[in-house]
């Protein structure tokens, strides 16, 4: 259960968080320290589908394993946007959106599920796309290289990240409107 295959697919996300960070501590010129942490990146986040498709393939689901996915893809978010922010290719502002949604919400299903009301905070279609575009922006701020002659991963990933921002507001703000039936319930049987 703890180290099935999806489940050691989970765990590499965590430990990718000090290989990523190490990356900058090497000697060797930024471009290639961008470029291997892109790289990086982008091969962790993948398993971020590859675990639930083998997960599901394999019928290997577990309690474990839906508590630990969701914790090793914010850890990889959220170190890799302090990482952007250490880099001065992430605003504060963003980077403290998603990290303060990214608690609040793990926070709500958290409360949601000891109350038995998990199901109104399911994981939704808009919270997967939020997903994709913070991980897309990610890897593009941390590539930080040309493309071609007229733009720059840089420029992309800083409007991609912006897109994701509304997408993780959009998303926390529904979620909230789930659970708020039950927060109002709750709030009113104490009365």
């Amino acid at each position: 259960m703890f180290f099935t295959p999806p489940t050691i697919l989970t765990w590499t996300r965590i430990v990718a968080i000090p290989i990523i960070m190490g990356v900058y501590f090497l000697r060797m010129p930024l471009a290639t320290q961008n470029q291997i942490s892109a790289v990086l990146f982008v091969v962790f986040a993948i398993t971020d589908w590859l675990d639930g498709y083998l997960a599901r393939k394999l019928d290997m689901t577990s309690s474990f394993g839906a508590f630990l996915d969701p914790v090793a893809d914010k850890f990889l978010v959220c170190a890799s946007m302090l990482i952007l922010v250490h880099l001065k290719r992430a605003d504060v502002f963003a980077a403290f959106i998603i990290i303060g949604r990214e608690i609040a919400i793990s926070a709500l299903r958290e409360w949601m599920a000891q109350i038995g009301a998990a199901r109104s905070v399911a994981v939704h279609m808009l919270g997967k796309f939020k997903t994709v575009a913070q991980m897309a922006a990610i890897a593009l701020l941390l590539y930080d290289h040309p493309i071609g002659d007229y733009t720059h991963t840089r420029l992309l990933g800083f409007w991609l990240l912006w897109i994701a921002v509304i997408l993780t507001v959009w998303s926390m703000v529904y979620y909230l409107r789930k659970a708020l039936p039950e927060i109002r319930e709750r709030a009113n049987r104490k009365h």
